[in-house]
């Protein structure tokens, strides 16, 4: 019997997913969800923002063949450089796709939440493109870690608001964001950054952040003639690079799909965010998916030397393929990120985010034809993270 990995009509990706909200919010998700797909598939919507994205994000990112490791894994490695993007990330293409549906859908303010500040630093930029408001929610503690994407928001006139609650990151972050989303839901836009939260958002963002995959398609038959790779490798958190590196590969059974989440100091301790591997069912921030969680349903604080992936939970498409078994999903831990990161430093001349390690560390771990087409997602470059590499430089 044939199945898709996509969205149903109802928001879900097999039995996750789904819009669990507070009834202040119904009527501003439900104005979202009729309008969002007819905004996003129309030919004015289209135009100015692949425009955007040609002419101002720096799009098509580049496909590179990575020789030198290549030679190392024993296999064809082409990287999708992201990280080359204006504002260093994948986060952008999100971003400024979001920014448009809520000119369009009337919003006058606009609000994030942020881990690493990748995607802070995206929606302040979208915000002073279009002269609109913006306030960044973010953990305390990634605040400290992360002071130079809080500089760069505050530089680009975003109000960053250091959440000080719970173990003061991600998921603090995502929930002083809802607070105020509920507090202003009529003339607020919640901008959200991965491919979580109620839907239409974890299918909204893949879909927006699908322009990855597209590009990877005409990029591979340009290369090699032929659009689809043996396997495709991302780092998962929230899921966004992720979801939009497979996104027009989900149904094709061909292409191997691997991702990486955070083991952090190893699944089997208290310090880890393999949110995929160790957690149970349960509802966070409005959708049913894989979290971190006590019997009673208490969230685990999680725990990864990546601000970006330290995240009690995952977007509803990735625990659906990785409860499938469409998707395999391998708990990265920081050193092996860490030891990643300074080999394709050294190999490549490519300072990845500690976020993209997580998915260059999957690559021992697999064994490779020497002629399969691996592609991988270089979600973020490293500049954010230089302090992180400089304490465990060997």
């Amino acid at each position: 019997m044939y199945m898709s990995y996509h969205v149903d009509e109802n928001g879900f990706y097999g039995e996750f997913g789904g819009a669990y909200i507070p009834e202040i919010l119904h009527g501003t998700l439900e104005a979202l969800r009729e309008q969002y797909q007819k905004i996003i598939d129309s030919e004015e919507f289209l135009q100015e923002y692949y425009q955007l994205l040609r002419d101002y994000v720096g799009r098509p990112s580049p496909l590179y063949f990575a020789k030198r490791m290549s030679e190392k894994y024993g296999c064809q490695l082409y990287l999708k450089r992201e990280d080359l993007n204006h504002t260093g990330a994948h986060k952008i293409n999100n971003a400024i796709g979001q920014i448009l549906l809520a000119k369009r859908m009337g919003k006058k303010r606009i609000i994030a939440e942020t881990g690493a500040g990748q995607h802070g630093v995206a929606t302040a930029t979208v915000c002073a493109l279009m002269g609109m408001p913006c306030r960044v929610y973010m953990g305390a503690l990634d605040v400290e870690r992360q002071h130079i994407n809080v500089e760069r928001m505050k530089m680009l006139g975003a109000e960053v608001f250091p959440v000080q609650s719970g173990n003061k990151t991600l998921k603090d972050a995502t929930n002083e964001a809802i607070r105020d989303w509920c507090c202003h839901p009529s003339d607020t836009f919640y901008i959200i950054g991965s491919t979580v939260g109620p839907h239409p958002y974890p299918e909204m963002v893949a879909k927006l952040q699908s322009v990855i995959s597209k590009e990877i398609k005409f990029q591979l038959q340009e290369k090699i003639g032929r659009d689809w790779p043996d396997y495709l490798i991302a780092c998962v958190g929230g899921g966004s690079n992720a979801a939009g590196t497979i996104y027009h590969y989900l149904d094709d059974e061909r292409v191997k799909l691997v991702l990486g989440e955070a083991g952090g100091k190893g699944m089997e301790t208290e310090m880890t965010a393999a949110s995929l591997n160790i957690g149970t069912v349960g509802i966070l921030h409005g959708s049913r998916i894989k979290v971190m969680q006590t019997d009673d349903g208490q969230i685990i604080e999680p725990y990864s030397i990546s601000a970006g992936l330290d995240y009690p939970g995952t977007g509803p498409m990735h625990c659906n393929l990785f409860e499938t078994g469409r998707a395999k999903v391998y708990a990265v831990n920081d050193d092996e990120a860490l030891q990643a990161a300074f080999e394709l430093t050294r190999l490549e001349g490519i300072i990845p985010a500690l976020e993209s390690s997580h998915a260059l560390a999957l690559l021992p771990k697999l064994q490779f034809k020497k002629e399969d087409i691996v592609v991988l997602t270089v979600s973020g470059r490293g500049d954010k993270d230089l302090a992180t590499y400089l304490k465990h430089k060997k």
